[in-house]
């Protein structure tokens, strides 16, 4: 359902989170190299959010602006994997070499029904502890995989559960040698 700008007013249908499948997930998905449509390059200067990863989930996530998704409407929403670099703007160098390094990454693309979003977001978790904030800055990630659908939850620890879990899937599936060549993909040296 849409309003006069085009923006959803209420998320699509998005299945249930429940306790089958949370206990049948596989801990490693997708082929031995990314199948098409991946590699999805995503690029743009970090935003605020809606400020619930750090605190409520306690997974931090940099989001970018709207106008980076277009190439990941084809993709469906769910939860995908890959890597991420942030790098400073000009005149702004408060991170750290590590911090500026290529990571792995897991990003919730979609609606994110359990805080009913009104619009399709791309969330990005990339797994390392930065010591300050970035945003501005510039982010580039290259998603090579999917995890898993998107689900509605009913609680708050049980997505919590699920996204913990998505990080150890997504270091699993990267740590093959058809997706850890990616680290050094031209595309996060332009």
């Amino acid at each position: 359902m849409g309003d006069a700008t085009g923006e959803i007013t209420s998320s699509p249908n998005v299945p249930d989170s429940n306790e089958s499948f949370r206990t049948s997930r596989p801990d490693i998905v997708g082929s031995d190299v990314p199948d098409a449509p991946f590699p999805i390059k995503l690029s743009g200067p970090v935003q605020h959010g809606f400020g619930r990863g750090s605190k409520d989930l306690g997974c931090p996530t940099a989001n970018l602006p709207d106008d980076s998704l277009p190439p990941m409407i084809d993709a469906g929403t769910g939860v995908y994997y890959g890597y991420a670099q942030v790098t400073p703007s000009e005149g702004t160098s408060s991170l750290s070499d590590q911090d500026v390094c290529v990571l792995p990454m897991v990003m919730s693309f979609g609606w994110n029904p359990f805080y009913n979003n009104k619009r399709k977001t791309a969330e990005i978790h990339i797994m390392h502890e930065f010591k300050t904030d970035f945003y501005g800055y510039d982010m580039k990630a290259l998603v090579l995989g999917y995890i898993r659908q998107e689900l509605r939850y009913t609680s708050r620890e049980a997505l919590i559960e699920d996204i913990e879990f998505d990080k150890r899937v997504a270091l699993k599936s990267m740590a093959r040698p058809g997706y850890e060549k990616y680290k050094t993909d031209p595309f996060f040296t332009v």
